[in-house]
């Protein structure tokens, strides 16, 4: 079972996980890890996995790159709510040690591989199935994320906030000008 789909069917994943070395020592063996994985995102390149650690009963981010799965336990869970919030959230707390006062998401009509290579290490693309993602970002004013959103050269939904919609239409009304 592929990780994207243990997300999906909400089922305990086992894998192997190589953490980071940076000692350059021996590791000593250590026994599959179980997860109950939740968001399966990208982040400055890499694909991330977000998950309950079973043995840490903690949730935890694993690079997917680290990671070997191994046979599918078959056992399922009920999703948890995350202790952050939202995913961009917890994610954007994780890797940049703070969070922008504008937050806003939306939903490209792209795979999130394709818009993952746009994002850089500016905002987090959480897969949504084939053909569609959700991507949720930070910036320090609405009219900047607009702007930023109105970038992706693909047919898009602006989810929210209130904001961010009146923003874009904003820079809408600026550009229709502008055009003229």
């Amino acid at each position: 079972m592929s990780i994207g789909a243990a997300v999906r069917a909400h089922e305990v994943l086992r894998f192997d996980y190589e953490a980071p070395n940076w000692t350059g020592e021996q590791r000593p063996w250590q026994p599959p890890r179980r997860a109950e994985p939740h968001h399966l995102l990208t982040w400055g390149g890499r694909w991330y996995l977000m998950a309950v650690d079973l043995d840490q009963n903690d949730w935890r981010t694993f690079r997917v790159d680290r990671m070997t799965p191994k046979s599918p336990t078959g056992q399922r869970f009920s999703p948890r709510q995350l202790s952050g919030g939202d995913v961009a959230g917890c994610i954007d707390a994780s890797f940049r040690g703070g969070e922008r006062p504008c937050r806003g998401e939306f939903i490209p009509a792209a795979p999130a591989a394709e818009i993952a290579g746009w994002v850089h290490r500016r905002a987090i693309v959480e897969a949504l199935g084939p053909g569609r993602c959700r991507v949720p970002a930070g910036s320090w004013s609405w009219d900047r994320l607009a702007a930023w959103v109105g970038m992706f050269d693909v047919n898009l939904e602006i989810v929210g906030p209130a904001e961010l919609k009146e923003a874009a239409a904003r820079l809408s009304r600026r550009y229709s000008v502008a055009a003229r």
